[in-house]
């Protein structure tokens, strides 16, 4: 991997969300040259036309065009939001056996024209595909991982930052584990900038322990209840894969919650699940080991044992 060069994203997927992330892209100056892939090459002929004409007004120059795999051989990062789309009453598990396939189509051709950047995940179900991503790909594993919690724990932000009335930017929690119904809060380990969470709550009269219940169950419900307004959810992972994206490329050793292969980690081992990692130019530096209460720890096991359950399933 050399990022000395320009800084060269292939884009696998023009859907709602591959194109959220594209123009986060533009607009942030997130790269230098961005490669659209989709079984449609028309439309993704028109997106990369469509968001070339903003070039203009954006922070810095993009060269962005429709291509096909053969531009994984030299690209830094591919990005692969390719896959069927969560319905309506539909969990994200249920997605599991159409979009294993499809990411094993997708990753044998990438990996057929010699790439050996870094790949990420944000297909349904987001843990399972980025296992069905590594395997098939055969990349070391801090190449490879999911977009994970990182949309699930910025939503969290936000909501205690509305809640507490403070900037986000200076709320720390995270979710963890399954991107999906079982995944849960680091109560214990959220600050609000540097003074525990659960502190702030004990001493000031107007919040309520109750209430973070209620928060954590918004944030695991949020994608159904925009699903059920709008069809579909794509504002929001675009701009957390742009910021990992970033992340990568300033190699900042920044620490997002994404889906990353855990060893031995409180009694989950050898899958992919949502854990706060460091992420650098190489991928993932390292997985934090996390001081988990008894409850949390119970919690992780039951979302590893879910994802490990369902990946024994899987007909590929």
């Amino acid at each position: 991997m050399n990022f000395d060069d320009a800084r060269k994203v292939v884009l696998v997927g023009t859907g709602f969300v591959g194109m959220s992330y594209a123009y986060a892209l533009l607009n942030q100056g997130g790269c230098d040259e961005l490669v659209l892939i989709d079984l449609d090459h028309r439309k993704a002929e028109g997106e990369a036309m469509d968001l070339s004409h903003g070039l203009a007004y954006a922070p810095k120059d993009m060269k962005i065009y429709a291509g096909d795999y053969s531009d994984c051989k030299d690209a830094d990062i591919v990005v692969i939001t390719a896959g069927v789309a969560q319905k309506e009453g539909e969990t994200r598990l249920d997605l599991l056996n159409k979009n294993a396939k499809i990411m094993k189509s997708v990753v044998e051709n990438i990996m057929n024209n010699g790439f050996n950047g870094i790949l990420i995940v944000t297909t349904n179900p987001v843990d399972i595909m980025t296992y069905v991503a590594q395997k098939y790909s055969r990349l070391p594993y801090r190449q490879v991982f999911g977009s994970g919690t990182s949309l699930d724990s910025a939503r969290l932000r936000y909501l205690l930052s509305n809640y507490l009335e403070i900037d986000s930017r200076n709320v720390h929690a995270y979710i963890v584990g399954e991107h999906g119904d079982s995944e849960f809060p680091l109560w214990s380990n959220a600050s609000i900038g540097i003074k525990p969470l659960l502190d702030v709550i004990n001493e000031h009269k107007e919040y309520n322990l109750s209430d973070l219940e209620d928060i954590y169950v918004e944030v695991r419900d949020a994608a159904y209840e925009i699903i059920n307004r709008k069809k579909s959810t794509y504002y929001g992972i675009g701009m957390a894969l742009c910021h990992i994206t970033k992340a990568l490329f300033n190699d900042s050793n920044s620490i997002i919650p994404v889906s990353v292969l855990v060893k031995d980690y409180y009694g989950v081992d050898n899958i992919y699940i949502g854990m706060p990692a460091i992420i650098n130019r190489q991928g993932v530096r390292e997985v934090l080991k996390i001081h988990m209460t008894k409850e949390d720890q119970d919690r992780f096991k039951e979302s590893g044992d879910i994802l490990k359950e369902l990946i024994g399933k899987m007909d590929i």
